[in-house]
């Protein structure tokens, strides 16, 4: 029903910056909440942030300041733009929509991208 595609992964310097992109297509072209979540070797996959329809965003507390969420919803688009990248936020970084009515959870059946690897070398 959907499919989303991530795109902008990749190796970068502590310090650098990356922009991730993620395009939704299929039979369901709006959705309630769309984000980001990532996911380290032996670590939970953790919500790195969120955005809303109306364009409410909400960010992990280790990334606020650094990380800027948006999203296109006429293109059903969301970006993260990541900067001041440090080693810790080393991860694969999984792009994820909820339906209509619902929220962002591991829990719901939420859409999920394959996932773009993201290494931040000291």
């Amino acid at each position: 029903q959907v499919q989303l595609v991530e795109s902008g992964g990749g190796l970068v310097q502590a310090g650098g910056s990356l922009r991730l992109s993620c395009a939704a297509s299929g039979s369901i072209f709006n959705f309630e909440q769309m984000g980001w979540y990532r996911q380290a070797p032996g670590k939970q996959r953790e919500l790195v942030a969120l955005i809303t329809r109306g364009g409410r965003s909400v960010y992990a507390d280790s990334v606020k300041g650094r990380f800027t969420i948006s999203r296109d919803n006429a293109k059903n688009t969301v970006f993260l733009q990541m900067n001041s990248l440090k080693p810790e936020d080393t991860a694969v970084y999984y792009c994820a929509a909820s339906r209509v009515g619902t929220i962002l959870s591991p829990s719901n059946n939420n859409f999920w991208g394959q996932g773009t690897q993201v290494t931040v070398s000291s």
